[in-house]
Protein backbone atom coordinates (compact mmCIF):
# COMPACT_ATOMS: atom_id res chain seq x y z
CA UNK A 1 0.00 0.00 0.00
CA UNK A 2 1.33 3.29 -1.22
CA UNK A 3 0.78 6.17 1.19
CA UNK A 4 1.62 9.09 -1.15
CA UNK A 5 4.40 11.05 0.68
CA UNK A 6 7.74 10.60 2.59
CA UNK A 7 9.54 13.08 5.17
CA UNK A 8 11.81 15.67 4.16
CA UNK A 9 13.63 17.75 6.06
CA UNK A 10 15.28 21.57 5.60
CA UNK A 11 18.43 23.04 6.67
CA UNK A 12 19.15 23.53 10.22
CA UNK A 13 18.59 27.40 11.31
CA UNK A 14 20.53 27.86 13.70
CA UNK A 15 21.70 31.44 16.08
CA UNK A 16 24.70 31.38 18.32
CA UNK A 17 24.10 33.62 21.83
CA UNK A 18 25.67 36.75 20.44
CA UNK A 19 23.18 37.05 17.78
CA UNK A 20 19.73 36.94 19.81
CA UNK A 21 19.00 40.21 21.20
CA UNK A 22 15.76 41.80 23.17
CA UNK A 23 14.12 42.91 19.12
CA UNK A 24 13.03 40.46 16.72
CA UNK A 25 15.98 38.74 14.19
CA UNK A 26 15.73 36.15 11.56
CA UNK A 27 16.53 33.02 12.34
CA UNK A 28 17.92 31.62 8.66
CA UNK A 29 15.81 31.79 5.95
CA UNK A 30 12.28 31.70 5.32
CA UNK A 31 10.35 27.92 4.81
CA UNK A 32 10.87 26.48 1.16
CA UNK A 33 8.43 23.66 1.79
CA UNK A 34 4.62 23.25 3.64
CA UNK A 35 6.09 22.65 7.23
CA UNK A 36 4.36 19.45 9.19
CA UNK A 37 6.99 19.58 12.15
CA UNK A 38 8.99 22.02 13.52
CA UNK A 39 11.11 21.72 16.68
CA UNK A 40 12.80 24.56 18.06
CA UNK A 41 15.77 24.51 20.56
CA UNK A 42 16.64 26.58 23.41
CA UNK A 43 20.10 25.85 24.65
CA UNK A 44 20.66 29.31 25.65
CA UNK A 45 21.00 30.46 29.85
CA UNK A 46 18.16 32.81 29.00
CA UNK A 47 14.03 32.80 28.02
CA UNK A 48 13.20 33.03 23.89
CA UNK A 49 10.10 34.44 21.88
CA UNK A 50 9.25 33.54 18.37
CA UNK A 51 7.49 34.53 16.35
CA UNK A 52 6.65 33.95 12.85
CA UNK A 53 5.59 37.38 11.88
CA UNK A 54 8.07 39.59 13.67
CA UNK A 55 5.79 41.34 15.57
CA UNK A 56 3.53 39.08 17.92
CA UNK A 57 5.25 36.98 20.67
CA UNK A 58 3.99 33.27 19.65
CA UNK A 59 5.86 31.18 21.63
CA UNK A 60 8.00 31.21 24.70
CA UNK A 61 10.64 28.72 25.35
CA UNK A 62 12.48 28.58 28.64
CA UNK A 63 16.31 28.55 28.80
CA UNK A 64 17.77 24.97 28.05
CA UNK A 65 14.58 23.52 26.85
CA UNK A 66 12.56 22.98 23.35
CA UNK A 67 9.01 23.00 21.45
CA UNK A 68 8.16 20.30 19.70
CA UNK A 69 5.35 21.11 17.00
CA UNK A 70 3.84 18.33 15.33
CA UNK A 71 0.92 19.70 12.95
CA UNK A 72 0.00 17.16 10.83
CA UNK A 73 0.16 13.97 13.04
CA UNK A 74 -1.22 10.88 11.84
CA UNK A 75 -2.09 12.30 8.28
CA UNK A 76 -1.14 10.53 5.34
CA UNK A 77 -2.69 12.85 2.41
CA UNK A 78 -1.60 16.26 1.55
CA UNK A 79 -3.93 17.45 3.77
CA UNK A 80 -3.95 18.84 8.21
CA UNK A 81 -2.32 21.83 9.38
CA UNK A 82 0.89 23.40 8.01
CA UNK A 83 3.25 26.40 8.79
CA UNK A 84 3.34 28.13 5.13
CA UNK A 85 6.04 28.31 2.24
CA UNK A 86 8.21 31.57 3.05
CA UNK A 87 7.60 31.94 6.94
CA UNK A 88 10.16 33.57 8.31
CA UNK A 89 10.83 32.50 11.69
CA UNK A 90 12.38 35.29 14.36
CA UNK A 91 13.60 34.80 17.71
CA UNK A 92 14.56 37.20 20.30
CA UNK A 93 14.97 37.27 24.33
CA UNK A 94 12.34 37.69 26.71
CA UNK A 95 14.63 39.88 29.34
CA UNK A 96 18.22 39.43 30.53
CA UNK A 97 20.52 38.63 27.04
CA UNK A 98 22.01 35.05 27.19
CA UNK A 99 25.65 34.51 27.30
CA UNK A 100 26.08 31.14 26.27
CA UNK A 101 24.34 28.34 23.58
CA UNK A 102 22.15 28.57 20.90
CA UNK A 103 19.35 28.54 19.37
CA UNK A 104 17.94 26.44 16.33
CA UNK A 105 14.84 25.02 13.99
CA UNK A 106 14.53 22.15 12.61
CA UNK A 107 11.68 21.47 9.89
CA UNK A 108 10.27 18.65 8.08
CA UNK A 109 7.79 18.77 5.55
CA UNK A 110 5.89 15.92 3.00
CA UNK A 111 7.40 14.96 -0.17
CA UNK A 112 6.02 13.72 -3.45
CA UNK A 113 4.47 10.34 -3.61
CA UNK A 114 6.87 6.73 -3.06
Amino acid sequence: MAYGTRVGFEAVREAAFGAVTASYTSLGTPTSQFVRLIAISNSTNADIYVSFDGTVNHLRISAGSFKLLDLSSNKVRDDGLFIGVGTQIYIKYVSTLGASGNVWAECMHAEGGV
